[in-house]
């Protein structure tokens, strides 16, 4: 059987060693489309894409010196999964203080939890990462495999979230470039789901998708642009599911909510495909 839960949980963490700098991270800026929107010198721009008085979108961590590819959930004992069956089911990051334009750090993963969900099995990968000043930032991964269900595991918890019946707060529409996925995937997602047309119809779709995470950095971006005065510091954790593909070339329509002091309610749909669902479930916690 392609998946062993009793071996893959019983896995020792792995430790990796991360680093990065100015250049990684404005790379992964220009990958979600910082710049593109506004003249190039515009300082609310300048400070995704330029190296004085850089900030680092939190959603970076997870490219971060090779980032959750270094997570190792594919080689993990007890797990032989086949790339065309697996699907990104969501993300969540905290913040554990401001993210350096340089660091290092020491990331430890290990599976978290491993779900039956019957017709497909989902990893939830646990990711901490810590340099010389003590805890820097948690991830957890939840990859979705179809067909590697009936296991007989833990089905686990759904958490849906119901958006207010209200106006949203704000909105931003963000085209999307149509070669944003091949920008993105220097960062280090090399999956060829994401480049190779011939590999996305063997995983079911008829033309390359955008990574989810691409989805998830360009909302975040946007939600910081509009709600949070463009200061990245003040995020303090994000999570989503991805609900639904996105298609390089299309414009992503970001809906955003405030749900008390320090919380904001946010839905990504494809402007193109009426509005269908690309990210749902959306949370950004973030100081007052």
């Amino acid at each position: 059987m392609p998946i062993n839960p009793a071996e893959a949980l019983a896995a020792p963490a792995r430790v990796t060693e991360l680093a990065w700098d100015h250049k990684d991270v404005i790379l992964y800026h220009l990958g979600i489309g910082a710049g593109a929107q506004r003249p190039a010198a515009d300082p609310d721009e300048l400070r995704w894409t330029y190296e004085k008085d850089l900030q680092v979108l939190p959603s970076f961590v997870t490219v971060a010196g090779g980032g959750l590819a270094k997570a190792g959930a594919f080689n993990l004992p007890g797990l032989q999964i086949n790339l065309a069956q697996v699907l990104h089911g969501g993300q969540r990051i905290e913040l554990h203080r401001p993210i350096p334009a340089t660091g290092r750090a020491q990331l430890t993963s290990s599976l978290a939890a491993l779900y039956d969900k019957g017709k497909a099995a989902v990893l939830v990968m646990r990711s901490e990462a810590a340099d010389d000043d003590g805890p820097l930032y948690t991830c957890d991964t939840e990859i979705f495999v179809r067909g590697e269900g009936g296991f007989g595991g833990e089905r686990g918890e759904s958490v849906r979230i119901d958006l207010p019946a209200r106006e949203p707060d704000a909105v931003r529409e963000v085209p999307v470039r149509h070669d944003q996925a091949l920008l993105y995937r220097l960062s280090g997602d090399w999956n060829p789901l994401h480049a190779d047309p011939d590999f996305a119809k063997l995983a079911g779709f008829d033309r390359p998708i955008l990574h989810g995470l691409c989805s998830y950095g360009v909302t975040l971006k946007a939600v910081v642009d509009a709600v949070l005065g463009g200061d990245a510091t003040r995020v303090r954790e994000y999570r989503t599911r991805f609900a639904g593909i996105f298609f390089p070339g299309e414009t992503l329509r970001v809906r955003i909510w405030r749900d008390g002091a320090d919380k904001l309610l946010v839905s990504a749909t494809s402007v193109e495909r009426d509005d269908a669902p690309v990210l749902a479930d959306t949370v950004v916690t973030h100081q007052p």
